[in-house]
C-alpha cells in the first residue's frame, strides 16, 4: 500500500501505521515527560505530596505541513499512604490528512515499600501498568495509488484500495522501577528510573502479514535536583528512549523559583538530539502547576518546511494533605 499524498503524510504516517513490514516503531513523546508520569514510567504513580493527583496534557505538532498530528492526555493517580499507590490515564492521538487514531488506557499501581539508608528516606518504587492501546484510521480521508491519473494527478473518483482492516485493539502491559533519595535539607538530591512498555508483544495487525509484534519500548530518565540556595533550585535531566531501530535522547535542566504567597516560577531548556530544542516556562501556584514549551525543529524535517514546530501545554492539580513533606517534593520534577 503506498499513499501519494504529502511528502510528511508519506513518510510518517505510513511508518506509523506499519503498513509495510514492521521496521520501527516510535509511540506519541512529550517534551514535558514529567508532566504525564503514567506514560513515562508506573513506577511514577503517585509520586508527589499530596492526596492525589490530576494532569491534563496536549500536544500540537506539524500543524503547518498538513493537519496537526494532535495528542492529549489525562491522567489521574493517588497516593495510598499504606506502600501502595494507583492511577489510571488515557491518551488519544490522531494524525495528519488520514484520519489516523491512537488511543490508549492504563490502569497504574506502584508498589513504593522499600526503604533504605540510615534514616529511611532512599526509596525504590516498582510499577506495573495494564490497559489497551487502539489504532485505528479512516480509508475514506486517504489518497490511494489507484487513485493516481497520469493527465491530471489525484483522481477521487478512481477506486480506492479496499483493507481488510482498518482498526485493531490489543491488551497492553509495561513495568517500571524507580530510585530516589528523599533525604530533606541535602544540597543534592538524585532520581532515576527504567521502563519497558509493551511488555505483551500483541500483533501489530497493520503489517503486512498482520503478524508482526508490537516493539517493546525501553525507557531511562533521571536526573538530580540541586539546592543553589534556599529560594532557588536547578534539576539537570535527562531521558532516552529506544523502541526497535528507533532511539530519542534528550538533556536539559530547569529552575525554580520561590516568590510570595506559595507561588514558584519555573524556566528552563530541553534538547532532542538530531530533532528539535524545547524552551520551557512554568507557574506553580498553591496546588496547581501550569506549563508552556514550544519545540523549535532541528531535523532535516525544518529544512524541507520552515516552521515544522511543535506546541506542548499541560496543568496539573494536586489535592494536598495538610502537612506539607518537603523531602518527597522532588521526587516528581515539573519538566
Amino acid at each position: 500500500m503506498r499513499v501519494i499524498s504529502k511528502l510528511f503524510f508519506l513518510t510518517v504516517t505510513v511508518g506509523l501505521l506499519s503498513v509495510s513490514t514492521l521496521k520501527a516503531q516510535v509511540d506519541p513523546h512529550f517534551s514535558q515527560y514529567y508532566m504525564y508520569p503514567s506514560w513515562l514510567n508506573p513506577a511514577l504513580t503517585g509520586a508527589f505530596d499530596g492526596d492525589y493527583r490530576v494532569t491534563g496534557i496536549y500536544r500540537s505538532q506539524w500543524g503547518n505541513i498538513t493537519n496537526p498530528f494532535a495528542t492529549p492526555g489525562v491522567s489521574v493517580d493517588f497516593n495510598g499512604n499504606n506502600s501502595l499507590n494507583y492511577g489510571g490515564s488515557v491518551m488519544q492521538q490522531t494524525a495528519g490528512n488520514g484520519g489516523y487514531g491512537y488511543l490508549t488506557a492504563y490502569g497504574n499501581i506502584a508498589y513504593t515499600g522499600v526503604k533504605f539508608g540510615a534514616t529511611g528516606t532512599q526509596r525504590l518504587v516498582f510499577g506495573l501498568q495494564a490497559g489497551i492501546i487502539q489504532r485505528r484510521f479512516n480509508p475514506n480521508k486517504m489518497q490511494w495509488g489507484s487513485q493516481w491519473d497520469p493527465s491530471m494527478g489525484y483522481n477521487p473518483n478512481l477506486p480506492a484500495d479496499i483493507l481488510a482492516r482498518t482498526s485493531a485493539t490489543a491488551f497492553d502491559a509495561g513495568a517500571g522501577v524507580l530510585y530516589y533519595d528523599a533525604q530533606p535539607g541535602k544540597k543534592i538530591n538524585v532520581y532515576g528510573g527504567f521502563s519497558a512498555a509493551h511488555l505483551t508483544r500483541a500483533d501489530d495487525k497493520f503489517s503486512s502479514n498482520g503478524t508482526e509484534k508490537f516493539p517493546i519500548r525501553y525507557t531511562v530518565h533521571g536526573g538530580v535536583k540541586i539546592a543553589i540556595n534556599e529560594n532557588f533550585t536547578l534539576t539537570p535531566n535527562f531521558l532516552y528512549l529506544r523502541q526497535r531501530t528507533s532511539s530519542q535522547a534528550m538533556l536539559g535542566a530547569y529552575g525554580q523559583i520561590k516568590a510570595p504567597f506559595e507561588t514558584e516560577f519555573l524556566f528552563g531548556l530541553n534538547y532532542r538530539f538530531k530533532d528539535a530544542v524545547s524552551p520551557y516556562i512554568g507557574l506553580y501556584y498553591k496546588n496547581m502547576t501550569l506549563g508552556l514549551s514550544y519545540d523549535i525543529n532541528s531535523s532535516d524535517l525544518s529544512k524541507l518546511q520552515r516552521g515544522s514546530n511543535s506546541f506542548e501545554i499541560s496543568l496539573s492539580f494536586i489535592g494536598r494533605k495538610r502537612a506539607k513533606t518537603p523531602e518527597v517534593e522532588f521526587v516528581c520534577p515539573r519538566l
